[in-house]
């Protein structure tokens, strides 16, 4: 028997995630606010007993020429272990497809496997290993193989991690967490390396100052940040999509999201964003200037986020994506070394997945996206 599904209210989303561990931050109502150029909708999974039993936020976009393609990030919030996978994903469809949906895309929250820090480490010295996705693995998730199969025969199809820096087209497939869950915060500084604890120390010596700002700094930030992106090339947001962020995920909560600034001489060397929902606390967006590198002031900003995060009882500090390639080539191998530096682990997810609801609207889907 199918579970019922239906939109429910923001306040029932907010409750039902409130009362998990670990949710995405993509996956609150605040997230829809936040992408203006989406219609965001909650959907609520009921049991027979009328009991609310799963969530998920779901964004929904036209395109050109196209119709609306569904977008569910890092979610939907079922129980992705439990037998008979189209109970929960069926209706999930059959009410996206009356919605008007051609495609509909998500990114189940399920880990696939586990790099510990030193495997990471030997896997970057060792020449032949080219990809962190053909290293021998840590820990191997046993759910996260079997989900794979049950969603290929249930018609879904895995999106490939695209491009040489082995991101995903989307939500990045590879991240990098340092597990906080029963440790004490000198735990947590005894993980770092040798080089992350004589950074900070320097950070602190060259009277590095971190505070959090407000509103009227992410124009500080921002600035730092497009300096970042032409550095790191990459194509950097606009202004508004952080003063839209802070305005909404705050609303919601007010440790939703903050922002951190390195002060050092009355200049901001640094600035970072962190973003918490319940016991999972990300670093979202960082930007530096290259002046000053040697007061280190990235260590010291990373090191106050996660002490935070630690007061306000984080189980894992997340700093989102890494890269998969290993070649020194690569430019962002120097940011994959800084993360590893702090004893935690690269974990790969399911990734994302797409069930076409009209195969040639998606195949023109497709075509788009290749030629943007």
């Amino acid at each position: 028997m199918s579970f019922r599904l239906k939109a429910i209210s923001r306040e029932d989303h907010l409750a039902f995630v409130r009362a998990r561990p670990s949710v995405s931050h993509m996956q609150v109502p605040s997230w829809g606010d936040a992408k203006p150029d989406w219609r965001a909708e909650s959907l609520g999974w009921f049991d027979e007993s009328d009991r609310l039993v799963g969530v998920g936020l779901v964004l929904m976009r036209p395109l050109p020429k196209l119709k609306h393609l569904a977008y569910l990030p890092e979610g939907p919030i079922i129980d992705w272990g439990a037998p008979g996978l189209e109970r929960w994903l069926e209706p999930m469809l059959a009410y996206l497809k009356g919605w008007g949906a051609f495609s509909v895309k998500m990114g189940p929250p399920v880990v696939a496997r586990r790099w510990s820090a030193e495997a990471v480490k030997a896997a970057i010295a060792d020449p032949q290993a080219r990809r962190l996705r053909d290293v021998e693995a840590t820990v191997h998730e046993p759910l996260a193989f079997d989900l794979v199969d049950r969603l290929r025969r249930l018609g879904w199809q895995q999106t490939e991690p695209g491009g040489e820096d082995g991101f995903a087209a989307g939500q990045p497939r590879y991240v990098f967490q340092v597990p906080f869950a029963g440790r004490s915060l000198e735990e947590i500084q005894r993980g770092l390396n040798q080089q992350w604890r004589r950074n900070v120390k320097k950070a602190e010596k060259a009277g590095v100052k971190v505070v959090q700002g407000g509103y009227e700094d992410l124009r500080v930030f921002y600035d730092l940040y497009v300096e970042t992106a032409e550095r790191d090339r990459f194509m950097p947001r606009p202004l508004p999509y952080f003063q839209r962020m802070w305005t909404a995920l705050r609303a919601e909560d007010p440790d939703r999201m903050r922002l951190y600034l390195a002060h050092h001489e009355g200049e901001v060397l640094a600035a970072a964003t962190m973003l918490t929902v319940g016991a999972h606390v990300w670093y979202s967006y960082g930007a530096s200037t290259s002046r000053k590198r040697e007061a280190q002031p990235n260590n010291a900003i990373q090191w106050r986020m996660m002490s935070d995060a630690h007061a306000l009882g984080a189980g894992v500090y997340d700093f989102r994506g890494i890269t998969d390639t290993l070649e020194e080539s690569n430019h962002l191998l120097g940011l994959l070394r800084f993360k590893v530096g702090t004893g935690g682990e690269a974990v790969e997810y399911l990734g994302e997945w797409d069930f076409p609801l009209n195969k040639v609207l998606h195949k023109a889907l497709d075509l788009y996206m290749s030629r943007r």
